[in-house]
């Protein structure tokens, strides 16, 4: 068997479908619950006669579980796709913690504020830090508060100075990684069409739409699979953007952090 080093969402959600658990799922199949574990936590690929008796059992397909030991049923392009959740919101919190916990090489964070991450996960921050510690290269790239693309993002969703705000309150929570080796940030000035979360070869790519709020918009989970482009396309998107954008040195980041906080005290 191989090893993916990331959750597989489509082998747990399965498995709960089908009204199991991992331990009843390897009793059925005569496997140490352990095993059954690591297919689920840590993307372990299991051989092929295993991964059909699990398929079979759980009422999906080998391909649908496991896009590796089915590249030749489908087109790659469908395979990278693990899943769609219709709101941001729907994603499940042990998601975004189960992809931070287990990147080993490449962290990628791309939005205006990305707020919600340590908002809804205050451990978040100390996963990069040790992300970042363990030799993972952690890119953020947040929009620039003083930007007008900022603040007309703020009108076309109706809040105004919030997104700036929400920017800069965002440096405030993102503010324990500045200096810490192997952690880049800069700041953008990009029509954010999509928010790229990337994790080695899983990606979180929130979908934003016109008039509407990040957490109504949806999210594409994706996985590269070799000879797909789906995952590669945003790849691209990412890279062109933090070429353009500008780099934050530690002095810009905390005159930044301090004019948020002076805001923050002056609207207290």
């Amino acid at each position: 068997m191989s090893l993916r080093s990331a959750p597989n969402e489509r082998l747990r959600t399965a498995i709960a479908d089908a009204g199991l658990t991992n331990q009843a799922l390897a009793e059925q199949i005569e496997l140490d619950p352990k095993s059954v574990h690591r297919w689920v936590t840590k993307g372990v690929v299991p051989r092929r006669a295993t991964a059909r008796k699990a398929a079979e059992l759980l009422g999906v397909s080998v391909g649908f579980l496991w896009p590796e030991l089915d590249l030749g049923t489908k087109p790659a392009a469908q395979l990278e796709i693990v899943g769609v959740y219709p709101h941001r919101a729907d994603t499940p919190r042990h998601l975004w913690l189960d992809l931070l916990s287990n990147t080993e090489s490449e962290l990628w964070l791309f939005a205006n504020a990305s707020l919600f991450l340590p908002e809804q996960n205050p451990e978040s921050i100390d996963l990069i830090r040790r992300n970042a510690e363990n030799g993972v290269r952690v890119r953020i790239l947040l929009g620039d508060p003083d930007s007008p693309e900022m603040s007309l993002r703020g009108e076309e969703e109706r809040l105004y100075e919030a997104i700036p705000a929400r920017i800069r309150m965002a440096l405030t929570y993102y503010s324990p990684l500045v200096g810490v080796p192997g952690v880049e940030f800069r700041l953008h000035r990009t029509c954010l069409y999509n928010s790229i979360f990337r994790y080695d070869d899983q990606m979180l790519v929130n979908q934003h739409v016109y008039g509407t709020y990040g957490y109504k918009a949806p999210i594409l989970h994706l996985r590269r699979v070799h000879g797909g482009d789906f995952f590669d396309m945003y790849v691209r998107s990412f890279e062109r953007v933090w070429e353009d954008a500008s780099p934050v040195t530690d002095s810009q980041f905390w005159k930044m952090f301090s004019a948020a906080n002076f805001r923050t005290q002056a609207s207290a």
